[in-house]
């Protein structure tokens, strides 16, 4: 028999939507919220010669600036006020995670619930501030370097580059703040969800115009589009996966009654870390490529020239770095957001225990152990999802514009903001449920 929540599930339709008024303004909030960013990406930084960026960041492009321009909408090559985006943001983040595995101080406020999250928040706003001040100051100082990039090099120059760059970071934390709280779905998350699908209707008409000039035959281009679909398809399957533990609760007597013992499952996602591995290891292995574009070719030695040249996209050296790196950091990310020794002290302090396995250490030790094998497998299709596009530019010469970190992230948000609409609706057909019934108490009372 179905749950209760499955039959509801079961039966939303667009009457239910209708309905919803509360639903409806967190929509429109959040595409109010998502359309604010959209045009802050085109307010450009004071002071900027916009004709000479555009030439200097053209050869930039297949660097790091390309990945953090895809993440921050496009701010990047116009140099706008949002260029930073939110990735000061997210790498505070990381850090803090980091430091709760680390420093002990910081494990206990994790572990202090509701008040303890409040000031680790605090710690990753502190740490956002700092890291954006940094960035946005090495920003200034690398256009000024530049031929002609900055009208009026100076103090003042960089001094308000870095107050717009980190005025827009901290916009845009707020503002995705806003989101979560008083929209729909995770802001920071929909808010690189919306930077990369607006570069999507330009990405597919450049495709097509190579197939009208010849460039692209149309079996290619269908294979594109087969490929991408398959991927998404992946993509959808195994972010939904899950490993679900049995978990068994023991009878237990309160006052005078008897409780039957219960049993739930210990859901573990096939793909703890998500998309952090592929961020991660495409911004290291394009941080040299993106160094030695600044620097001047002739003054580098033949050395770093070689290694240069066999980090570039579609290089053996590079896909095969590429991979290993995406395995450690889906290990290392998963190690530092999931701890078995916690969950199973969860476990042994509510009662709960996995059937045939003992509670306390031999449970955290499984645990483990079913962790580390469905991470393996998270690992392999992480790599193939974001390899498989570079093989495929590598081998063809396709401009494969929407690259497996972007369809992760696209697909990734999609499913959670889709997930947490039809749990506002679940709800709003309970609430409707719960007070037909009251009704019908009420008409059989009289």
């Amino acid at each position: 028999m179905a749950s209760a929540a499955e039959q509801l599930a079961s039966n939303l339709n667009f009457a239910t939507f209708a309905k919803a008024e509360d639903l409806k303004r967190r929509l429109w909030f959040t595409l109010g919220a998502l359309l604010v960013y959209r045009l802050g990406t085109y307010i450009p930084l004071p002071g900027l010669n916009p004709e000479a960026f555009a030439q200097a960041f053209a050869g930039q492009s297949g660097g790091i600036l390309g990945l953090f321009n895809m993440f921050s909408g496009g701010a990047v090559e116009r140099m706008a006020i949002f260029a930073l985006g939110i990735m000061p943001y997210i790498s505070a983040s990381i850090i803090v995670q980091l430091m709760t595995s680390v420093v002990p101080s910081l494990e206990q406020l994790k572990k202090e619930g509701e008040q303890g999250r409040k000031v680790i928040n605090q710690y990753t706003r502190y740490g956002t501030v700092l890291l954006g001040t940094l960035q946005a100051y090495g920003i200034a100082v690398g256009l000024e370097s530049g031929n002609g990039l900055v009208v009026d090099p100076g103090w003042f120059f960089r001094i308000s580059t870095v107050i717009s760059l980190l005025g827009g970071t901290m916009f845009l934390m707020w503002l995705g703040e806003q989101i979560t709280s008083r929209g729909i779905g995770n802001g920071i998350s929909l808010i690189i969800f919306a930077g990369i699908v607006a570069h999507l209707p330009t990405a597919m008409a450049s495709t097509l115009e190579l197939g009208r000039t010849g460039a692209l035959s149309t079996p290619l281009i269908l294979m594109i589009i087969v490929m991408v679909v398959a991927v998404i398809a992946l993509i959808v399957f195994v972010e939904r996966a899950q490993r679900r533990l049995l978990i068994q609760y023991p009878k237990r007597q309160v006052g005078n009654k008897m409780f039957q013992g219960d049993t739930s499952h210990l859901p573990l996602k096939l793909n703890t870390a998500g998309v952090i591995p592929a961020i991660f290891a495409s911004s290291l292995l394009l941080l040299p490529a993106t160094l030695a574009g600044f620097a001047n070719s002739a003054a580098l030695p033949s050395w770093a020239t070689t290694i240069v040249a066999a980090l570039g996209h579609g290089q053996p050296l590079y896909m095969v770095l590429y991979g290993a790196m995406i395995a450690f950091f889906a290990f290392f990310y998963t190690a530092i957001v999931f701890n078995p020794k916690d969950t199973a002290d969860n476990l042994k302090k509510h009662g709960g225990f996995i059937l045939g396995i003992r509670p306390g250490e031999r449970t955290a030790e499984y645990i483990d152990y079913v962790l580390t094998r469905i991470t393996v497998l998270g690992a392999i299709y992480l790599m193939f999802v974001c390899i498989l596009p570079e093989v495929m530019i590598a081998q063809t010469g396709v401009p494969f514009y929407l690259g497996g970190t972007s369809l992760l992230i696209v697909v990734s948000v999609t499913l959670d903001t889709v997930a947490q609409i039809q749990g506002h609706l679940i709800a709003q057909q309970y609430e409707g449920l719960i007070k037909k019934s009251k009704l019908r108490g009420g008409k059989r009372g009289r």
